[in-house]
């Protein structure tokens, strides 16, 4: 997807590479060995975002492709 100006705003499919290094730290593997409350907690007062897929975190190391808010 690009915004007006032709910044990225999310990255392709391509450009993840899975599994890489760190991987099974990041929400989206994450999310499918936790509780809610679990998740919650990790995303509560959020700091950053993945451009790969939107979530958001609090710690940049529990996504992919991090970038502060």
């Amino acid at each position: 997807m690009e915004v007006a100006n032709g910044e990225k705003l999310f990255l392709s499919e391509a450009a993840l590479n899975v599994p890489h290094e760190g991987h099974d730290q990041h929400l989206c593997e994450l999310r499918k060995r936790m509780t809610l409350d679990q998740y919650r907690n990790l995303i509560r007062e959020a700091k950053f975002f993945c451009k790969h897929c939107g979530r958001s975190a609090t710690k940049s190391e529990n996504l992919c492709f991090p970038e502060k808010i």
